[in-house]
């Protein structure tokens, strides 16, 4: 059986061109496919209190966290499946996880 790589599966993709168990054989991959569509909470940044620390942006599991010079500037909610990790590693409280709504 030939391993699917992430870059030849697309949003119009069948069941049957997925790899066994969906696993995925190649990393850094969140950005193929927008997966904002089904999140249950969304980061919300309070700017206020960010010290641009980029913990959040190094933890993201799926790139999420929009940085322009040196600054946290927003989430990429196309991407970001609501996981809660920037949240939890910020150390400044700077970011809230709010239902989807």
């Amino acid at each position: 059986m030939r391993k699917t790589r992430a870059k030849d599966i697309n949003e119009k993709s069948t069941w049957q061109e997925l790899t066994l168990g969906g696993e995925i054989y190649e990393p850094a991959t969140s950005k193929l496919v927008n997966t904002g569509e089904w999140r249950v909470n969304r980061p919300v940044l309070h700017e206020e209190k960010c010290k641009n620390c980029m913990m959040c942006f190094l933890y993201c599991p799926d790139s999420s966290v929009v940085v322009r010079n040196e600054k946290m500037q927003c989430f990429d909610l196309m991407h970001c499946k609501g996981c809660g990790i920037c949240s939890k590693v910020c150390p400044f409280g700077a970011i809230e996880m709010v239902k989807e709504g």
